[in-house]
């Protein structure tokens, strides 16, 4: 019975006088047919009675209107507040005229309540409509919460229903007593889907929203690939075998990394099946993504050679602190571990959470012999020494002018070739060069007007500050309000990309613990 058909036979029999058991009769269908409680019913058509009483008496009075539960009766009612002092005629009534009016009204007091019950209405046009409006949203209202406390269980899962229509490129799905919107970028691409199709998709969100779908699916999403996992591999089930990490590339390619706490099963084994039976199922629920299963370990640089195969890797550099990962390896192997449009070392990075760079062999020595030429030529300039001398430094581990400074002439006069008198004469020079530097600096943050809460803040040196105060922050009020990723760098989506933002300090290889106390050191005392 859809609601319409429902306010007009109402209507109707308001207006006949017609059997009011039937009137309930009809609430009650229309309760479970749209599996709401059947009080909210009563009540929306109490409401829409009492604005089309309230056209017909004048929007002035307060109109009271109660339909009885049990036989269906409706008393329309005008309340009236008893008052001292009537100034609103429309809504209060004096205690001597509430009494002359009716006897019964001797024992009420000010303050109290009076009730006059008003004839039954005759609807007309408006009035019905008016009726059927008020009663129409107010069951569309019950219907989306009860849509949403239904499914809202249900976000995290894999939901089952036929393809209702398709709407400017996206789904919309029949759920059986909902309907869920697959969105165009949460398809799969190039999928191609039919009205009347039944199709599987991940709920990723159950929200209430003024209008419009509540119930978000996606089948591009990576928990999709992990839950069918989980519905077709009965010891991922069960909690012996754990998807620690998915990635994928919608309807071309994906990795997901599993562990078992069973060592002897093998997780890999399990997911692949019998003769691939397990993974084949999903994969053609995919539509032919390739997927490749990981086997998890908590030593990274197997994890990360095992996550960019088949390419073979040489060397794993690993910076814990930035989450970064250098990948060293031959020239034969680059296209291997980068993949197809860098697809294989997306998905890795992805997959391990872990920002990858892939050099060959040769770019690394030519990195590290560009790394060391320019320590040196600084080592050169600043002391004053010969490149001999300078390289020397180098090769020993002083790789800048402050570690020099810092250390000891014993310390330094174990180099070959460098005498304790030499040492303390390098020592020297550091320091010297470190005090101009410091002079400098504070000129330069002078000139660009950092203010001196911001410099006397703890953990700041003064490379950081000149770096702020080019970037115009030069208030300790304007550094608190920045975030760790707008200092040491990270990522952003944009038009579905992952893409590098670049960071105020990312020179400085600043850690996110170390960024996220020079902030909050930086809030408590501009927000104390």
């Amino acid at each position: 019975m859809g609601t319409s058909p429902f306010f007009f036979r109402v209507i109707r029999m308001l207006n006949r006088g017609l059997d009011k058991l039937e009137l309930l009769r009809i609430v009650e269908a229309v309760a479970n047919e749209k599996s709401i409680d059947k009080e909210l019913v009563i009540n929306s058509m109490e409401s829409a009675i009492q604005k089309a009483a309230l056209t017909k008496f004048g929007n002035d009075n307060n109109i009271e209107v109660v339909i009885d539960r049990d036989n269906g009766d409706i008393k329309i009612q005008k309340v009236l507040d008893i008052v001292e002092n009537v100034e609103d005629s429309a809504r209060e009534i004096t205690l001597e005229d509430a009494q002359k009016n009716n006897p019964e009204n001797k024992d009420l007091k000010i303050g109290e309540k009076i009730f006059e019950e008003l004839p039954q209405i005759d609807f007309g046009r408006i009035a019905a409509q008016s009726a059927k409006q008020v009663i129409s949203s107010r069951v569309r209202e019950a219907e989306k919460n009860r849509q949403y406390e239904d499914f809202i269980d249900k976000q995290g899962q894999i939901l089952s229903g036929i393809i209702k229509r398709l709407e400017y490129g996206n789904v919309i799905m029949d759920l059986g007593k909902a309907e869920g919107v697959i969105k165009k970028d949460e398809l799969i691409p190039r999928e191609i889907l039919k009205t009347g199709d039944r199709v599987k998709a991940y709920c990723y969100e159950v929200r209430k929203e003024l209008k419009g779908h509540q119930i978000f699916l996606s089948r591009a999403h990576p928990q999709f690939l992990a839950k069918l996992f989980f519905q077709e591999v009965p010891e991922i089930y069960e909690g012996t075998i754990e998807i620690k990490s998915v990635a994928r590339d919608p309807g071309s390619r994906a990795k997901i990394c599993v562990h078992s706490q069973d060592s002897s099963i093998d997780p890999v084994g399990a997911c692949v099946g019998m003769r691939g039976s397990r993974v084949q199922t999903i994969v053609n629920e995919l539509h032919g993504e390739k997927i490749d299963i990981i086997k998890w370990t908590e030593d990274l640089p197997t994890l990360i050679s095992e996550s960019l195969s088949p390419a073979e890797i040489q060397r794993v550099l690993i910076d814990q602190d930035n989450k970064r990962i250098d990948i060293i390896l031959t020239e034969e192997n680059l296209s291997k571990a980068i993949g197809r449009r860098g697809q294989n070392v997306r998905l890795a990075s992805k997959l391990t959470n872990y920002e990858i760079d892939i050099l060959t062999d040769k770019e690394d020595s030519e990195r590290r012999q560009a790394e060391f030429k320019e320590r040196t030529e600084t080592l050169i300039k600043n002391l004053e020494v010969d490149e001999t001398l300078g390289q020397l430094l180098v090769s020993e581990g002083f790789v800048s002018i402050d570690e020099i400074a810092q250390s000891n002439p014993e310390n330094i006069s174990k180099i070959d070739a460098i005498d304790e008198e030499t040492a303390k004469e390098l020592i020297s020079r550091s320091k010297e060069t470190l005090v101009k530097e410091k002079e400098a600096v504070a000129l330069k943050l002078k000139e660009l007007g950092v203010e001196e809460n911001l410099i006397n803040l703890k953990g700041m040196t003064q490379g950081m500050l000149v770096i702020l105060g080019q970037k115009n922050i030069k208030k300790l009020s304007d550094f608190a309000d920045l975030s760790s990723d707008e200092l040491i760098g990270g990522y952003d989506e944009i038009k579905g990309k992952k893409v590098r933002i670049d960071g105020y300090l990312e020179e400085f290889s600043l850690s996110r613990k170390e960024a996220d106390e020079l902030i909050m050191a930086a809030r408590e005392i501009a927000y104390k």
